[in-house]
Parts: C-alpha cells; structure tokens; sequence
C-alpha cells in the first residue's frame, strides 16, 4: 500500500489530502495501478498548485471492486472521507489508459484517470490541485514528494533499476553503439520491460499480459470423442479378443507381418506370432561413416554370448545366477540397458516409464500404454461411456455429459459430448499411431535416453539427468493440463507430439530404422519422420488447411532445434531449445557428422532459418529435480558468499584430457574462452592467457558443481553441439548468466527482456571479458541477482514433477524430499510461462489479426484484437 498526500495550508486553515492505492494479492492473476493524473478546477480562476508525486505499486494485485453498476470502483481515502471511484470504461488498451471515471471526493471534482503501473518500477504521476491562493502549498506539496521519494527507497527496494540505464548498458559495456540485430547484441528492447507475475518481459507482451491474462474467463466448450471397438484400430485378428487375452505386442499396418519398419514390430514367429517386444541389440552408434551399423538380430551370436570381447556386438542373454556365480563368462557391457528391469542382467523388474503412467487406466509396457476398458489415448486418459464419470480426468470435470441412449461395444464408433467451463488458450492434442510416439518410448536402447523419469527397483522415481525429457514432460503436462481439449474445432492450438528425442538417438543403431536414402544422417531422418506425421494428420484431420499449420505447435527438442523441419510445417511455431536466426551463423553448428543438417537438399526445408523469433519460442532444458538445492535456497545465495567472478565448467575441446576432439565442437567458443581465461592446464600444461584467481574455466566436472555455480556471480552459457543446459544451471543456482553465442536465442529470449537479468557479449570481444564484468556496478549487480530470485522457477518443469508426485503418493504413504520441495514452490514455471505465451500469441500474431470473433474467448472486447 503506498500512500500520498499533500498539504494545503491558508489563513489560518489547513486542509490535508491523501489517496490510498489499496494492493491485495489472490485470485488469478495480477492487477497493477498507478494514478496518472489528478485534477481538480475551480469553475473560476483555474489556478492551480501542480504538484508531481511518485506512486510505487510493488508486486500486488489491485483491490479493484465491482460497484454492482457494470463497472469498476476503487476504494481512495481523502482526507479521511472514503468514496469509491466508478469506472464506466475499461481497458482502452490501445491508448494506454486502463481506466478513467470521474468522482466527487469529499465534495470536490476529481478527474482521475489509472494506467498500468510497471511493477516494482518508479512511476511519475501528477496531481493538480485546486489553489486556495496559498503560496504555501505548493512548497509543502514539494516537501511531501521528498518525503514520499525517501520513503519509497527505505521500504520498497527496486528489483528493475532505470529502463534507461538498462538499454544502454550493452553500449557502455562494449564499448559501443548498441545495435537491434541479435547477431551482435541481445535482442533489442524497444521500450521499457513490463513486469508480470515476477518476470519482466518486453513492453508488448508485457502490457497486454498484465492488462488481458488476469481478465480470463472461463468459457463452455462441448468436448466430443468418441470410443472406438478396439484400442487403436486393432486388426480384425485380434478385435475380437478379450483384454486379458491381448498379444503382448499389437502389429499396426497392413503388411507388418513381413516389413521390417518402424511402424511395425519385430518380425512374427510360430512361438510369437503377433512379434515380440520391439528389443534391440547391444551397440554403440557409428562415429564416423561407413562404421559397422546393427549385428543380425535374426538369429542368435552364440560365439559371443558367453565372452568379454568388447569389441563385437552381442546380447547378454546368460543365466544371472551362473553369471553372477561366475560359472560363465558374459559381456562387460551387460549392464541392463533397457526399461522396466534391473540388474546386471536385466533379472529385477520395476514399474516401466510411459507417458503419465497411463493416467492409472492402464499397463504400461516400456513406453506404450494398454489401456483398460473403457479409456484410450497415448496416456489411456480419454474415457468412454463404459468408464465412471468421477474418474475422469480434471480436464473434462465438471461437465455436462449428453450420452447416447443406448451403449453397444459391438457397433460403431460411439460419440459423446461434454459441455466443460475451461479458459482459454485451448490446445487439442493429436492422438497420432503410436509408430510416432509410443513405439519409440518401447523401443529406446538406453532406458534413460529422451524421459526423464525411470523407476528403481522399489518403483520409487529415479529423475533423470537427460536434457531432452523437457519433451516428456511438456507432453505430459499438456495432456493433463485444464487447457487440454478433445474438440479439434474450439481448439486454439494443436499439438503435434512427435518425440524426436527417441528418433534421434535409435536412428544410428535400431535394426528397424534404415537410413540409406537419408545418406545416414539422423538430422535428414528425422526430417523424413516429421514429414510423415504431417502427411498423416493432413490426410486423416481436418484441421490444417484452416490456417495452413499456423496455429499447429511441434517440438524439435534435438541440438540444433528445428534447422531441419520439413518445409511443409514451417508456418507453425517451433519449441526448440536452440534459436539460432542464422543471422551469423548460417549453418550446422554440430561437430558430429550425423546430426548435421547442411548436406540435406533445400528442396527437403526450404530457406527457412533454424528459429523465427516472431512465430517461434525457446524453452528451457530439462533439469533433474534436486531437492537438496531448493532447500539450500542456492537460488538466493546472497552477493557476499558468491566469491568467485565468473565461473564455466563444461568440455573445452582437444586441448584438453577427455575433450571433444572436433575444432569445431562448440564453434570454437569454448575453446577460445579457454585459451585466455582457463583455469587448469590443458595437455600442454599450460592456463589461459588471462588466468586470474577469481574466475574458473575447467573441464574438470566438480562434485559440488551446483555449488560452485551458486558461489559465483556470473556463469558462462556457451554452445555444445547447439544447445546446452549451462543457462539453465546458473539461474537455478541465482548466478547471472553470461551468453556468449551470437545470433542465438536462450529460453524465452524473444518474450522477456534478459538485459534485465543476464550479460550478453559478442564472440569477438571474449578476450574483453574481465574488462567488460568489472565495468558493472554493485548496485546493478544486486538488481541482477534480485531478478533472477523472481525468474528462476520460471525454468523449472514443476508440473511435471508435481504430476509425478500424485502418482507416487498413491502407492506410498510417505513423500519423498523431491516431492516435498517442489510442493512448495509456487511461481510461475515452464508450462505456466508457456501458457502465457500461447495466451498472448492467440490474441496477438498477426496472422490471426485478420480473422472474425467466431468464438467465445472469455476476453473483454478491448482484449480481442481482431474483426468485430
């Protein structure tokens, strides 16, 4: 609550008014407000005492009340007199004036008018007030404004410092001009950053997030799906059978009795005939072309079964008793590679990874889900008439159900309509066959490769250390989310959920996958998968050609993010983790051969870049849950325990024990950061030119990493093979990042303004760096280190997480530390920021501008940009 008042002294008579911005916090979402501007004129005379105060409105939702007249009123104390201000107009969005009315407070007219107030951020504001023809006044009002300035700075400490001084830091750092082109500088903030629910984002998004998201409300939709007789479309074979009688493995497609491709599985035989589980042989992926790819998984290699040549592929298939006995001799490699089972031998099962562990409604079997009656879907969470009602999923209750009269399982597909209030933005999910998603979870060769969730041997939760599970765990946070609808026609976004996190890391090695067409590149073979879902939804939805794809979302979770996208679905937005504009660099980055997109002809992509930062948005990586750090509040490890400058611990390349041996491996960056600025010897004994004490470059892995990095002010984020997970690692930890990767967006850089919280240098200038850090001052170091308090959980997939936790407390009574933690964390994370985005992006691309209201969206009309 910030108050202000002035003074009024006359005669012998003194007048003293005030007005009270009443904050509050709760509901769902935040309303900000500053007074712009007071005035008060005397029918005669018109002198007036002009007085500008400073209003600070810090972090709360405005106290706005309906006044039961159709608009708004604001409770403001002047003088002791209480009135409430009435609003007939609301959200002029476009002039910038988010309210005006106007009131008789304490017997004297006031026009006020209310904008948005930057959150945390000084605002000016004028009050003029009518002259009692005092000389006074107007120097005790100036008095006040001292007083109120004093007051803001004791009590209400700024986390953005000037906007001003913000946007020409680059400048000042570099050394000069600031430039909008993101190949040299971050990108470029055309006006000051606007702070919503914690973040500060750019002014545009900003604005209309502050002013639109909180207005929300929800809306009915008739959610329509239907049932079918068998899951998936099953083959007449094997319609017919029971649940309990179900092969282990379903074949999908004409001709998988024979094929030998992915849509099918492994090949039939008398003992199995509908094939086994689709299993893998024991091989590592080339390193170079022409390599040695899959052995004859056909039939059994019995000359090395029982050996420890390292050297030739084979299986593990001993007896763990003799094995572990040391009666036969057996593989080093065997050690279990493959999900649901530990064990040196695969001889301990355990729950198998699935996507939301088939929502409780099925069995799940190494990826793919065999739903029970009566649900169906990828996570077995679409019900049918044959399900009950109370166990439903949350995204389709409460409703309204309009059943059929009569409920056969024998006839055709049968449709059911749910009329549910959701709010908007409304995303349909495409339930494609599982050859695009399903089988690749049941057929990885690694269980930990592209989930980020595998079970122990008790069936607790063992989270994983792999970046790309951010696809898994957006995926099920969508399916489970409120936003979710089964109606493709309400639908403001449809997801594609293509995993090429599994595509990428099987297409090397799976005996099923051949990549001679695609000249063995993983890149040019995911490229071809992608283009196969998109010939599938065009030819079985109806959707794509209303907008042309525009309004469809894929994810390319891979190194160099969607370089590779057919150019078929390029009109849509790309979640990438690497957004690269190819505005500097214009080609693959990756140093390994297979992952490289340059040799795939154009007339495969087109001459779309990497990464559209006007369609398109970065997310962060996946981050294994670490309770213990949430706990120790690294996060907000304050200034004087962070002891060391700048801090990078990753790869260096070949100058270095274990490091890349490409020259290329990181486009050089890393290998030049630590050239000036390494801080253990390299294979030639020697430190980076500009070694100093305080600043750590190594490629030596510490065992309190995490650590380290909260014991540092800044941190580098530097490029892999494309991405990495350093940004990720220092604003968990609360250190400021320092990007050094031109041209290139990190997670949510074309949404929120990272000058606010982050340092970006050119390439050229890291020989600059010490320089360019110790130019910063103490107090804008602080602002940076206090917005990363407020951003950090922002890069968290706590949704995901916290779905996980449900699950668990249902098969044990205690909770776990991981578990416990992330129950309390209450900001915004990854799948809150994205929705946000989806939000603003519905009301705001341009393309979409151009299209009439033909839907209910639950927005004031002001909100709505588009064709009345």
């Amino acid at each position: 609550m910030v108050c202000l008042a002035t003074t009024q002294g006359g005669g012998d008579r003194e007048r003293q008014w005030s007005a009270r911005a009443m904050t509050q916090q709760g509901g769902d979402g935040e309303r900000q407000w500053s007074a712009r501007r007071w005035r008060s004129e005397e029918e005669e005379g018109r002198e007036e005492a002009v007085l500008w105060l400073v209003s600070v409105v810090a972090g709360g939702y405005g106290s706005i009340e309906d006044d039961g007249e159709g608009g708004e009123a604001l409770p403001v104390s002047v003088g002791g007199c209480v009135k409430k201000i009435h609003f007939p107009t609301w959200l002029a969005v476009e002039s910038g004036v988010v309210a005006n009315g106007e009131v008789q407070v304490c017997g004297h007219p006031l026009d006020l008018r209310i904008a948005h107030a930057f959150n945390h951020r000084i605002v000016a504001t004028m009050i003029s007030l009518p002259s009692w023809k005092s000389p006074g006044s107007l120097v005790a009002a100036i008095g006040f404004l001292l007083i109120l300035v004093s007051f803001a700075h004791m009590f209400l400490p700024p986390l953005l410092p000037s906007f001003d001084y913000f946007g020409g830091r680059n400048e000042r750092l570099s050394g000069g001009g600031a430039s909008e082109d993101l190949g040299t500088r971050s990108p470029a903030t055309s006006h000051v950053p606007v702070t919503y629910r914690g973040a500060p984002w750019k002014a545009e998004i900003g604005r209309w997030l502050s002013r639109c998201d909180p207005l929300s409300v929800a809306v009915e939709v008739v959610e329509v799906f239907t049932y079918p007789k068998g899951l998936y479309h099953l083959p007449k074979s094997i319609a017919s059978m029971s649940s309990t009688t179900l092969p282990k493995s379903l074949l999908l497609g004409e001709g998988c009795e024979t094929k030998l491709e992915l849509k099918c599985n492994l090949p039939h035989s008398p003992e199995q005939p509908y094939g086994p589980w689709i299993l893998l042989s024991l091989i590592s992926s080339p390193s170079k072309p022409g390599d040695p790819k899959v052995t004859n998984w056909t039939k059994a290699d019995f000359e090395n079964i029982f050996t420890t040549n390292g050297s030739k592929p084979g299986w593990c298939n001993v007896d763990p008793e003799d094995a572990y006995a040391s009666k036969v001799k057996f593989k080093v490699e065997c050690d279990c590679k493959y999900d649901c089972l530990l064990g040196q031998f695969c001889e301990i099962p355990t729950l198998c990874s699935c996507v939301n562990q088939c929502s409780g409604h099925g069995h799940c079997r190494g990826g793919f889900c065999e739903c029970d009656r009566g649900y169906y879907g990828i996570d077995c969470s679409v019900p049918s008439a044959l399900s009950p009602m109370q166990e439903w999923p949350v995204w389709l209750r409460p409703a309204k159900v309009d059943l059929p009269d009569k409920v056969s399982i024998n006839g055709e597909l049968m449709t059911i309509k749910a009329v549910v209030k959701k709010k908007r933005p409304l995303i349909y999910v495409y339930d494609l066959p599982p050859e695009f998603n399903a089988h690749l979870l049941e057929g990885r060769h690694f269980k930990f490769e592209c989930v980020n969730r595998i079970y122990t041997d008790k069936n607790r939760t063992l989270w994983t250390d792999q970046l790309y599970g951010s696809q898994m765990a957006l995926y099920e946070s969508i399916l489970a989310s409120p936003y979710r609808t089964m109606n493709g026609d309400e639908a403001d976004f449809l997801y594609v959920p293509v995993l090429d996190s599994c595509i990428i890391t099987r297409a090397d090695d799976a005996p099923h996958l051949r990549m001679k067409e695609q000249k063995g590149l993983r890149s040019y073979f995911a490229l071809e998968f992608y283009k196969r879902v998109y010939d599938h939804i065009v030819e079985k939805y109806p959707y794509w050609n209303r907008s042309a794809g525009k309004d469809h979302i894929w994810f390319f979770s891979w190194d160099e993010g969607a370089c590779y996208a057919p150019k078929e679905i390029w009109n849509s937005t790309m979640l990438v983790h690497w957004g690269n504009t190819n505005s500097k660099h214009n080609h693959s980055t990756t140093a390994y051969w297979a992952d490289n997109w340059d040799p795939i002809p154009s007339s495969k992509t087109g001459t779309h870049p990497c990464f559209d930062p006007e369609k398109d948005l970065v997310l962060p990586a996946w981050k294994r849950p670490e309770p213990g750090a949430i706990w120790a509040k690294l996060w907000a490890r304050p200034r004087k325990e962070r002891t060391t400058l700048f801090y990078f611990n990753g790869n260096l390349g070949p100058a270095y024990e274990n490091g890349r041996p490409e020259d290329t491996y990181s486009m050089g960056i890393r290998q030049k950061l630590a050239e000036e600025f390494g801080s253990t010897p390299n294979k030639a004994g020697k430190f980076g030119r500009q070694h100093t004490p305080n600043v750590t470059v190594t490629n030596m892995r510490s065992s309190k990493y995490y650590d380290d990095v909260a014991s540092s002010i800044f941190c580098g984020v530097l490029p892999g093979d494309g991405w990495s997970g350093r940004l990720e690692d220092s604003i968990l930890q609360g250190c400021i990042p320092v990007i050094i990767q031109d041209g290139i967006y990190l997670p949510y850089e074309n949404a929120l303004d990272y000058s606010s919280f982050s340092v970006r240098i050119q390439e050229d200038e890291i020989t600059n760096l010490l320089q360019i850090l110790q130019r910063l001052d103490e107090t804008e170091i602080d602002l940076m280190l206090a917005n990363l308090h407020q951003i950090w959980q922002r890069f968290l997939y706590r949704d995901s997480v916290l779905l996980e936790a449900q699950r668990q407390k249902k098969i044990f009574p205690d909770e776990e530390g991981w578990a416990v933690e992330f129950s309390k964390l209450e900001e915004d994370d990854v799948f809150a920021t994205f929705i946000q985005m989806l939000h603003y992006k519905l009301h705001n691309d341009p393309w979409r501008r151009n299209l009439a209201r033909a839907r209910d969206y639950g927005m004031p009309n002001a909100c709505l940009r588009r064709k009345l």
